[in-house]
């Protein structure tokens, strides 16, 4: 999808930019990935720019299916938390059940960016704590927004994305 707005986090002034990243390994994880898309752009407050395509990634943790990633670009006139609540909201939607860490899951939202933000609350951490570790991130948001810079280490995404190994990664076609 092309992307339409300037790709480096900063603000519109149509409203604040977000990165966030989607995966799923249950079910037909693409059209649970776009449909939770379609849910996200028929959120008030938000609207949705552009999308990286769909990656199939091995999964980390125990034994599992591969999942299927992608990130997106929004912007959006929530407060990070509020925000944080509504991507919840979809999850549940979907039949998401939080267990234990790293297992399988219909989808998973997790916001990355906003702005250039950096905060740190009991249930929110932006940038995203392990964003700059995981190849199932960096690889689909450097796709969407090569040149945001992660305010923790002040490099750009498309640097990131070069220091984690991306074997794992598999662009789908189509």
């Amino acid at each position: 999808m092309a992307n339409p707005e300037k790709q480096d986090g900063a603000t519109t002034g149509q409203g604040e930019r977000v990165a966030i990243a989607l995966g799923s390994n249950l079910g037909d994880s693409q059209a649970i990935l776009t449909a939770a898309l379609q849910a996200i752009a028929e959120t008030p407050g938000i609207t949705l720019r552009t999308v990286s395509h769909y990656y199939r990634t091995v999964a980390v943790g125990p034994p599992q299916p591969d999942y299927i990633n992608a990130c997106a670009l929004l912007t959006t006139h929530l407060t990070p938390s509020d925000l944080l609540k509504t991507l919840l909201d979809i999850e549940n939607r979907f039949g998401r059940i939080r267990q234990a860490r790293w297992t399988p899951r219909l989808l998973d939202l997790d916001l990355l960016l906003f702005n250039d933000q950096n905060l740190k609350q009991a249930d929110l951490e932006i940038p995203h704590p392990r964003m700059a570790e995981r190849a199932f991130v960096l690889v689909p948001l450097a796709e969407v927004a090569p040149g945001w810079i992660d305010p923790i280490s002040g490099r750009a995404i498309a640097d990131l994305v070069k220091a984690v190994d991306c074997s794992g990664v598999t662009r789908i076609e189509g």
